[in-house]
């Protein structure tokens, strides 16, 4: 079998309280682990970065 790359790493935060706490509420409604959520709206927000980036060329 091929060495592949993780699909996921484990990286440290340092992060505002008020943020966390809002992030844990979050996932709470959504039913995902903490680190779930924080993925999903880190990547939403980079897709909406790619997509506004191409709508200004």
């Amino acid at each position: 079998m091929a060495s592949e790359k993780p699909l996921k790493i484990n990286v440290s935060l340092t992060l505002d309280v008020e943020i966390v706490e809002k992030l844990r509420v979050l996932a709470i409604e959504d039913d995902r682990a903490l680190s779930s959520c924080i993925n999903l709206i880190l990547r939403d927000y980079l897709r909406s970065l790619d997509t506004n980036g191409k709508d200004q060329q």
